[in-house]
């Protein structure tokens, strides 16, 4: 299981904007736009085979389904090359999303031009906007990884989306997400 980190995208950036499918409930396309709460926002990036992302889940759909309902936007998307690791297609794509429960778009990529475009590096990625779309945490969920006996907690990603709905100062100090590689053209 090889560990690749974030490449910390710099806090303030703009969210970039996209146009991508739904694999989930909709199967439309979607941009930035349709999606951004009126609280902020969070992307991140995932895959279907990833053990890192099999290991945080649960918390990730959890944070989704607690904080949607207080106006923030929850955005998925895929990146991985499907020709070279089939096992993160589109149609498995819905099934995983079925699977875990999602009720929040799980956008398709195949271009990859979105990962490229906010630097994600690694399956989770997670990038949070506020209300204005400008960067406010990049980084990990919490301190838990698979196989290190740390339990979930979500605390890093909480801590920041708490900022974004409450109205309080977000940790600066902010550690970079773990994970498989994103698969590459």
């Amino acid at each position: 299981m090889a560990k690749t980190a974030s490449n910390m995208l710099p806090l303030g950036t703009k969210a970039p904007n996209f146009h991508l499918p739904d694999r989930t409930w909709s199967k439309e396309t979607f941009s930035f736009a349709d999606l951004r709460g009126e609280k902020g926002t969070l992307v991140f990036f995932i895959c279907n085979h990833c053990p890192f992302v099999h290991h945080v889940i649960e918390e990730v759909v959890m944070i989704a389904n607690d904080y949607r309902v207080q106006g923030l936007g929850i955005i998925a998307i895929s990146s991985n090359d499907v020709e070279n690791y089939p096992q993160d297609s589109p149609a498995l794509m819905t099934e995983y999303a079925f699977e875990n429960n999602f009720e929040f778009p799980y956008l398709y990529d195949e271009s990859q031009a979105v990962a490229k475009a906010y630097t994600a590096a690694c399956t989770p990625d997670f990038f949070l906007f506020d209300n204005q779309d400008s960067l406010v945490y990049r980084g990990q969920l919490d301190d838990s990884r698979p196989g290190n006996g740390i339990p979930l907690s979500g605390s890093d990603l909480r801590g920041a989306i708490d900022g974004i709905v409450y109205n309080r100062t977000i940790n600066p100090d902010q550690k970079p997400s773990i994970g498989c590689g994103i698969k590459w053209k």
